[in-house]
């Protein structure tokens, strides 16, 4: 018996791992929507509070920069070399409120270049139960990118994200084609 149900066990475990079937399919998805065309640009996936993850529109210097930065402000020291360059009074308000809500981790949404120059993201610190989002601005100058401004909205609980998030996106069906 012990025999049977090991069988058993191991054969709806490579039917649940899988790769693809004979069509190319990984499951019920497409391989062509799980990976871009030669040509195509990356995708990313999507955070229904920010919006689209990834470099977006800025370029992978400055995405690259924007994640040292959130990175730095997530591990909440002060002496961190990537924060040399925020005022000390500023960097203690965005710790405080990043240990209000016990971030653990971040999302950084899609960059877009201002008209002034500087380039911006959305940003997310998620805690536990709940979360802080914002938008980091950062901007090139004499041949390295710097820190310019954060702007934090007040901590949120998961459920009031939802919430907000339900509302943002909440389409009816027959609206969405037109």
């Amino acid at each position: 018996m012990r025999g049977f149900v090991f069988l058993l066990l191991i054969i709806l475990c490579q039917a649940a791992f899988a790769q693809t079937d004979e069509d190319g399919f990984r499951g019920s998805i497409p391989e062509e929507l799980l990976r871009p065309r030669r040509g195509e640009a990356l995708r990313y996936p999507i955070d229904t509070v920010i919006g689209s993850l990834g470099m977006g529109s800025a370029s992978d210097d400055a995405y690259s920069y924007a994640q040292d930065l959130a990175a730095a402000l997530l591990s909440l020291q002060n002496e961190h070399p990537n924060l040399a360059s925020v005022n000390e009074a500023l960097r203690l308000d965005y710790f405080m409120a990043l240990t209000v809500i016990t971030a653990r981790s971040y999302r950084l949404g899609g960059g877009r270049d201002e008209p002034d120059g500087a380039v911006s993201f959305m940003i997310r610190f998620i805690g536990r139960d709940s979360a802080i989002t914002g938008e980091l601005f950062i901007r090139f100058i004499r041949e390295r990118w710097v820190f310019e401004d954060l702007i934090l909205e007040s901590a949120k609980s998961r459920e009031e994200e939802q919430r907000e998030a339900r509302q943002r996106f909440d389409f009816s069906p027959y609206e969405r084609f037109f």
